[in-house]
Protein backbone atom coordinates (compact mmCIF):
# COMPACT_ATOMS: atom_id res chain seq x y z
CA UNK A 1 0.00 0.00 0.00
CA UNK A 2 1.20 3.49 -0.78
CA UNK A 3 0.39 5.71 2.18
CA UNK A 4 0.93 8.81 0.06
CA UNK A 5 -1.63 7.65 -2.51
CA UNK A 6 -4.02 6.46 0.20
CA UNK A 7 -3.97 9.86 1.95
CA UNK A 8 -4.38 11.67 -1.37
CA UNK A 9 -7.52 9.64 -2.10
CA UNK A 10 -8.77 10.13 1.46
CA UNK A 11 -8.23 13.89 1.22
CA UNK A 12 -10.24 13.98 -2.02
CA UNK A 13 -13.12 12.08 -0.41
CA UNK A 14 -13.06 14.35 2.63
CA UNK A 15 -13.03 17.37 0.30
CA UNK A 16 -16.25 16.15 -1.31
CA UNK A 17 -17.90 15.89 2.09
CA UNK A 18 -16.51 19.29 3.13
CA UNK A 19 -18.14 20.97 0.12
CA UNK A 20 -21.50 19.56 1.27
CA UNK A 21 -21.05 20.28 5.00
CA UNK A 22 -18.92 23.43 5.32
CA UNK A 23 -20.24 24.43 8.76
CA UNK A 24 -19.29 21.07 10.26
CA UNK A 25 -15.77 21.34 8.85
CA UNK A 26 -15.41 24.92 10.03
CA UNK A 27 -16.14 23.73 13.57
CA UNK A 28 -13.95 20.64 13.26
CA UNK A 29 -11.03 22.66 11.89
CA UNK A 30 -11.36 25.23 14.70
CA UNK A 31 -11.36 22.42 17.27
CA UNK A 32 -8.28 20.86 15.66
CA UNK A 33 -6.40 24.16 15.65
CA UNK A 34 -7.16 24.69 19.33
CA UNK A 35 -6.24 21.12 20.26
CA UNK A 36 -2.88 21.27 18.45
CA UNK A 37 -1.76 24.56 19.98
CA UNK A 38 1.28 24.02 22.18
CA UNK A 39 0.70 24.66 25.87
CA UNK A 40 1.66 22.36 28.73
CA UNK A 41 2.07 19.70 26.01
CA UNK A 42 3.86 20.38 22.74
CA UNK A 43 2.32 19.54 19.38
CA UNK A 44 4.47 16.43 18.91
CA UNK A 45 3.28 14.96 22.22
CA UNK A 46 -0.31 15.70 21.24
CA UNK A 47 0.19 14.00 17.86
CA UNK A 48 1.62 10.91 19.60
CA UNK A 49 -1.52 10.80 21.75
CA UNK A 50 -3.66 11.20 18.62
CA UNK A 51 -1.76 8.35 16.95
CA UNK A 52 -2.49 6.12 19.95
CA UNK A 53 -6.18 6.88 19.62
CA UNK A 54 -6.06 6.35 15.84
CA UNK A 55 -4.46 2.94 16.33
CA UNK A 56 -6.89 1.95 19.09
CA UNK A 57 -9.88 2.90 16.91
CA UNK A 58 -8.34 1.13 13.87
CA UNK A 59 -8.60 4.21 11.64
CA UNK A 60 -6.13 3.89 8.74
CA UNK A 61 -6.82 7.44 7.55
CA UNK A 62 -6.17 8.86 11.02
CA UNK A 63 -2.99 6.80 11.35
CA UNK A 64 -1.74 8.21 8.06
CA UNK A 65 -2.57 11.83 8.88
CA UNK A 66 -1.05 11.72 12.37
CA UNK A 67 2.08 9.87 11.27
CA UNK A 68 2.56 12.43 8.50
CA UNK A 69 2.28 15.19 11.12
CA UNK A 70 4.78 13.39 13.35
CA UNK A 71 7.28 13.25 10.48
CA UNK A 72 6.73 16.98 9.86
CA UNK A 73 7.38 17.63 13.56
CA UNK A 74 10.73 15.82 13.43
CA UNK A 75 9.77 12.68 15.31
CA UNK A 76 12.51 10.07 15.16
CA UNK A 77 11.89 6.44 14.33
CA UNK A 78 13.07 5.56 17.86
CA UNK A 79 10.50 7.95 19.41
CA UNK A 80 7.75 6.50 17.25
CA UNK A 81 8.71 2.91 18.09
CA UNK A 82 8.76 3.70 21.81
CA UNK A 83 5.26 5.18 21.54
CA UNK A 84 4.16 2.11 19.55
CA UNK A 85 5.41 -0.10 22.39
CA UNK A 86 3.10 1.64 24.84
CA UNK A 87 0.22 1.62 22.35
CA UNK A 88 0.74 -2.11 21.76
CA UNK A 89 0.94 -2.78 25.50
CA UNK A 90 -2.34 -0.97 26.13
CA UNK A 91 -4.19 -2.31 23.08
CA UNK A 92 -2.83 -5.82 22.64
CA UNK A 93 -2.57 -7.72 19.37
CA UNK A 94 -4.82 -5.51 17.23
CA UNK A 95 -2.91 -2.40 18.29
CA UNK A 96 0.37 -4.13 17.51
CA UNK A 97 -0.92 -4.93 13.99
CA UNK A 98 -2.08 -1.36 13.41
CA UNK A 99 1.13 -0.05 15.02
CA UNK A 100 3.03 -1.94 12.33
CA UNK A 101 0.98 -0.02 9.76
CA UNK A 102 1.97 3.24 11.47
CA UNK A 103 5.64 2.27 11.29
CA UNK A 104 5.25 1.45 7.59
CA UNK A 105 3.67 4.87 7.00
CA UNK A 106 6.44 6.56 8.99
CA UNK A 107 9.11 4.89 6.86
CA UNK A 108 7.37 5.96 3.65
CA UNK A 109 6.83 9.56 4.75
CA UNK A 110 10.38 9.82 6.11
CA UNK A 111 12.00 8.58 2.90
Amino acid sequence: MSWTEFLSQTTARIGSLQRETPAMFQGFNAMGKAAKTSGALDEKTKELIALGIAISTRCDSCIGFHVKSLVRLGTTRAELCEALEMIGYMGGGPSIAFGAKALEAFDEFSA
